[in-house]
This record gives structure tokens, C-alpha cells and sequence, in this order.
């Protein structure tokens, strides 16, 4: 007798997700760096401004409240914006900059040099998410890009999720926004006990 389909479907589900899901493991040392320079920034005063294109759309106001408002008891709110949630702003900026300018606009507006730029996309071919990120590098910010597949994206820390499946880029995005969230808190905590 053979195995069952849905026994079958399941164990492949799983399988697709564990690759991706351990490698952001072998990606320790990045990931690091750039919740060490996050955590620095936050202690200039910056805050972090984070954005993202399609069901990334969510996952942009996600990051803000983690940071914002912490769940965790004892961890101290950081400044956090998501420049995904005010619709006014952003059909209003792309009736003039057209979509692909939404973000770019924005943080030309609300950026300072200390502020974080945290850019989601499942491909990296978000045209607005990329030109956020082009136009936080000119002003000074510092940059990091969630991205899945071929990591195209420009940024001082780009971390990649190895699947060109959008569902389980997402997914492994979760995992790996809260892992920074985590560790920026770490870092930031360990400066201000000093």
C-alpha cells in the first residue's frame, strides 16, 4: 500500500521551509552587525522607519509595533514608523512620484541622517521598496533589506531569505524581523549598562 497523499503533501510543505528557515542561521554574523548598528542608532535618537510593498505591507506595520510598543514586559519602547499605514500620504505623494515614489518621498520628508531605513520585499523587485532604500542611503540613514530570492537590494545590511517562494520568504521575514528586534534590544541594553 502506498503512502498517503496528504502525509506525503505535508512532510513537503515542511521540507520546503526548513532550508530556508536554518540558513538564516548561517547568517548570524550579519544579522549582528546589523542589530549592533541598529541599536547604536537608536541610542543617537534615531528611529526606525520601515516600509514595504504588497503583503510586505503588513509586515512593515508589524515591525513598528514590536519596536514601539514591545510586548515583552521591561524592554523599552523604541521609535518606530511605519511609512506604509497613512494612505492620505502615500496616494497623495503617488499622484506626483507615482508608486514607485512613495517611500523615497517620505523619507526625504520625515528622515534624519541618525534614523534606520528597514526595507521588506519577498523578491527585491519592489520598485518603491528599492528606491526607499536608495534615497535613505543618500541621506545618511542606515539601511537594511529583508528580501527572498536573488538579494538584489542595496543596503548596508542585506538579509536574504534562500527561497524564491514569496509564502515561505514571508514566513522566515517573521522569524527573522523578531530576531532583530531581539537582539537590537540586546545590544541597546548592554550600551546603557555601561
Amino acid at each position: 500500500m502506498g503512502e498517503d497523499p496528504a502525509t506525503t503533501a505535508v512532510a513537503a510543505a515542511f521540507e520546503r521551509r526548513t532550508g530556508p528557515a536554518a540558513a538564516m542561521g548561517e547568517d548570524a554574523d550579519r544579522i549582528v552587525r546589523a542589530c549592533q548598528e541598529m541599536a547604536e542608532r537608536f541610542r543617537m535618537g534615531g528611529k526606525l522607519l520601515v516600509f514595504g510593498n504588497g503583503g510586505s505591507v503588513a509586515d512593515a506595520q508589524h515591525v513598528a509595533v514590536e519596536f514601539a510598543h514591545p510586548v515583552i514586559v521591561g524592554k523599552p519602547a523604541l521609535p518606530a514608523i511605519s511609512l506604509t499605514t497613512d494612505m492620505a500620504v502615500a496616494t497623495g505623494i503617488a499622484l506626483t512620484e507615482g508608486l514607485d515614489g512613495i517611500f523615497a518621498a517620505q523619507l526625504r520628508l520625515l528622515a534624519s541622517p541618525c534614523d534606520i531605513a528597514l526595507g521588506l520585499s519577498t523578491d527585491a523587485g519592489s520598485a518603491n521598496v528599492r528606491g526607499g532604500l536608495a534615497a535613505a542611503r543618500e541621506l545618511g540613514l542606515l539601511t537594511v533589506a529583508l528580501t527572498g530570492g536573488e538579494a538584489g537590494a542595496e543596503a548596508d545590511h542585506v538579509l536574504a531569505v534562500r527561497s524564491a517562494d514569496p509564502l515561505i520568504v514571508k514566513e522566515v521575514h517573521v522569524t527573522m524581523y523578531h530576531v532583530l528586534w531581539e537582539l537590537v534590544h540586546v545590544f541597546y541594553e548592554l550600551e546603557a549598562a555601561r
